[in-house]
């Protein structure tokens, strides 16, 4: 099968940023803990791939293990978001139409009314400003995300045929669920996955940028961008190389996802 063009793009800007987070785990070309004030907001090229900032830190040091950052909490509430949302959708579709579906549907609404960035900064007043709970504030946003999408997807499959042989044959929603319906929304999952890993990239950025997310001396691209905000005059490629970063990570991982719905959609491999 031909990969579309979309898929190919966005899985090498995906794997550029992956590397480069994997990279760093054994190695940076400098400390990014370490200050050389004499080197300060040196243009990229002057001695440094990517130059410095206003504290003399090596850029590329600190987009690398941003990147590691960055991807680190998105993945993670992807994670929850699946390991909680899919159950949830999956059990309210099972439950179609009782009470049951209407608690699980209101709740998903109500978590819907607050925002990533609103629930971090509701979580970090009682627990503090940390990559942690912004990992936990993202990924309780993504679980009615998947929820929604587990049970729209399950809810059109109750009434074929095959389920209910499944149902004829006796066995139980939890098992028809695992072994008949989960098998068969796995496209949309997956593409959905991918989405939110790129919400999660983009909603980690606005969290460090206020503050709510990785606290110094851990990099993050957000922070990079707060950091930069008063030196734009001085030294612009302070924040237009982490801006630059997540705008490519995103679109790599969208471009991705689109790939993703048009090669696992049966209804786009027709038309195409």
């Amino acid at each position: 099968m031909r990969l579309p063009a979309g898929f190919v793009i966005g899985a090498a800007l995906s794997a550029v940023f992956l590397s480069m987070a994997l990279v760093s785990l054994v190695w940076v070309p400098h400390d990014v803990a370490a200050l050389a004030v004499a080197e300060r907001m040196k243009v990229p090229g002057d001695g440094y791939v990517l130059g410095t900032d206003h504290l003399g830190r090596d850029i590329l040091s600190m987009l690398m293990v941003g990147a590691r950052t960055s991807i680190g909490v998105a993945l993670v509430a992807a994670g929850i978001g699946l390991a909680v949302g899919v159950p949830l959708g999956l059990f309210a579709a099972a439950r179609r139409g009782g009470w049951v579906d209407e608690i699980i549907m209101r709740g998903n609404d109500l978590v819907f009314a607050f925002p990533p960035l609103v629930m971090a900064i509701l979580i970090a007043a009682v627990f503090g400003p940390s990559a942690l709970n912004a990992m936990l504030a993202i990924g309780v946003f993504n679980i009615p995300v998947f929820a929604r999408v587990a049970r729209a997807g399950a809810i059109s499959l109750w009434t074929l045929d095959f389920i209910m042989a499944a149902r004829v044959a006796g066995k139980g929603a939890a098992r028809i669920s695992a072994e008949h319906i989960l098998p068969n929304i796995g496209n949309l999952l997956i593409v959905q996955a991918t989405i939110q890993f790129s919400v999660g990239i983009v909603s980690e950025a606005a969290l460090s940028y206020f503050g709510l997310g990785a606290q110094p001396p851990v990099p993050s691209w957000g922070r990079m961008l707060a950091d930069s905000q008063t030196m734009i005059g001085l030294a612009p490629h302070m924040a237009l190389i982490p801006g630059l970063a997540i705008v490519l990570m995103v679109l790599g991982l969208n471009l991705m996802g689109d790939g993703l719905r048009d090669m696992l959609d049966p209804r786009m491999r027709r038309a195409a």
